[in-house]
């Protein structure tokens, strides 16, 4: 097993982006708007594109407690009577999407995020499932998800998730630990998840992902390590461990974790290593980035068989394909272009009364962007850039082409993080743990100007 050590994590704790697209979102300008992307709307009608599955995102703001360490686009509040409000604008940003790109789009990817997806009662999670398929042709083999938060559901109201048809479930857990939780404004018994996990198990949920957080104020080694010992015995099919990015300057919520409380960068590298030492060892696959999964789960599969995808929720066993994404502040992709929603609710709302779709920035990828897209989605994915493959797709000579990027590549190849060859570059089995500085080494933008301090650090 290859041994990542704290020493090289804290070599390659850079800031970086996570690449769930490419120009990142940091790139969107507000010239791109409504108009254009009404545009692609419709080319994806008329273009072969119309017969491939889409992804639908829908964005949930609403929450009934603030979460310290959250960095999402949130409202929280205790009126739930907001949601219906909130339902109702939804359904008329779909009925202004089927007006451009047609009805009846087979959908084989849907994620409900937030906020607090679960914010919604059972009557409007059913309200919003009919909605979709009165308007979607879902593919029964599609994947289906909702961001949970363990402390909104109980068993019966996972039954509802099931019975609508969601059949994955991401539970928001971060930590275990009593003294964790309180710091961070999130108190929710380990005993409480044990309980949503097997109750999740029997009513017979595809995939199960828990999300945990490194970082966090009052976490050390010992209590990340009970945390680490009780993810193990729960075993969900799939872990997602992020690295805390304490920017309190950026988001207000973050002002109420103190500095002091904080764990120190090189207990914050310890932590990761122990964390990876102790997935692996439970018998998780690396899938990349922060993503482990068992290896039976579809995800570790793809990996497997080289056909990992990735898009704005991560990795994904799902094809690439255009993302329709509803909601207040979300992100989607269609064609050549990203675009991304008003981020508030009065804006949102404002737009959608004019009988207007409610994008206000978004970005037309030029064709240097959709090549270092191919790349970068490639490296992240497949760990192995195929220079043929890029040649003839778009007609470049790749070494001559990328000679810059090849050039700095040779300090991580003396680290045996890639390997350069004449016909590819292969990112080694120790590189995956660090494959997003690999990939960022092909972001033109991120090397023009050199300006990482807005991205969460690599590690």
């Amino acid at each position: 097993m290859t041994v990542v050590t704290p020493e090289l994590l804290r070599r390659y704790d850079v800031p970086g982006p996570r690449y769930t697209s490419y120009p990142t979102a940091d790139r969107f300008v507000e010239a791109f708007g409504d108009s254009d992307y009404i545009l692609a709307l419709k080319q994806r009608k008329v273009a072969a594109a119309a017969k491939q599955p889409m992804s639908l995102y829908v964005h949930i703001p609403f929450c009934e407690s603030l979460c310290y360490y959250c960095a999402c686009n949130k409202i929280v509040t205790k009126h739930h009577e907001r949601a219906a409000t909130y339902m109702r604008y939804l359904e008329r940003e779909v009925d202004l999407h089927l007006q451009h790109c047609g009805r009846g789009q087979v959908v084989s990817q849907f994620h409900v995020g937030g906020g607090t997806p679960t914010f919604l009662s059972d009557d409007e999670l059913r309200e919003l499932w009919q909605m979709l398929r009165e308007r979607f042709a879902f593919d029964p083999a599609g994947e289906y998800s909702i961001e949970v938060d363990p402390r909104t559901v109980t068993r019966e109201r996972l039954a509802v998730l099931k019975e609508v048809g969601f059949n994955r479930l991401s539970f928001g857990v971060q930590d275990f630990d009593p003294d964790v939780q309180k710091a961070v404004h999130r108190e929710q018994p380990a005993e409480q998840v044990f309980d949503l996990v097997a109750a999740a198990r029997e009513l017979g949920f595809q995939s199960i992902n828990v999300d945990l957080i490194y970082g966090l104020p009052k976490q050390n080694a010992q209590s990340f390590a009970r945390t680490l010992q009780q993810v193990a015995q729960l075993r969900p099919d799939r872990i997602a461990l992020y690295a805390y990015a304490h920017l309190p300057e950026r988001f207000k919520a973050q002002r109420r974790i103190l500095q002091q409380d904080l764990p120190p960068a090189p207990d914050k590298v310890n932590m990761l290593s122990a964390a990876i030492a102790s997935f692996i060892d439970a018998g998780y696959v690396y899938v990349g980035m922060d993503h482990f999964a068992l290896p039976e789960d579809a995800l570790a599969v793809a990996k497997r068989q080289g056909r990992l995808h990735r898009n704005f929720q991560g990795y994904s066993t799902q094809p690439d394909c255009d993302l329709i994404a509803l909601g207040v502040s979300a992100i989607g992709r269609v064609g050549a272009t990203y675009s991304q929603n008003a981020k508030t609710l009065e804006e949102y709302y404002d737009l959608l009364d004019q009988g207007r779709l409610p994008v206000v920035r978004g970005l037309a990828l030029t064709r240097d962007d959709l090549i270092r897209r191919a790349v970068i989605m490639t490296i992240m994915c497949q760990g192995e850039v195929l220079f043929e493959s890029i040649n003839n797709a778009w007609l470049i000579d790749f070494p001559q082409y990328f000679a810059a990027e090849i050039a700095a590549l040779e300090s991580q190849q003396e680290e045996g993080l890639v390997e350069i060859q004449d016909d590819c570059i292969k990112v080694t089995e120790k590189g995956w743990f660090f494959v997003r500085g690999v990939a960022l080494v092909f972001d033109r933008y991120l090397q023009a100007d050199r300006n990482r301090a807005r991205f969460s650090r690599i590690i």
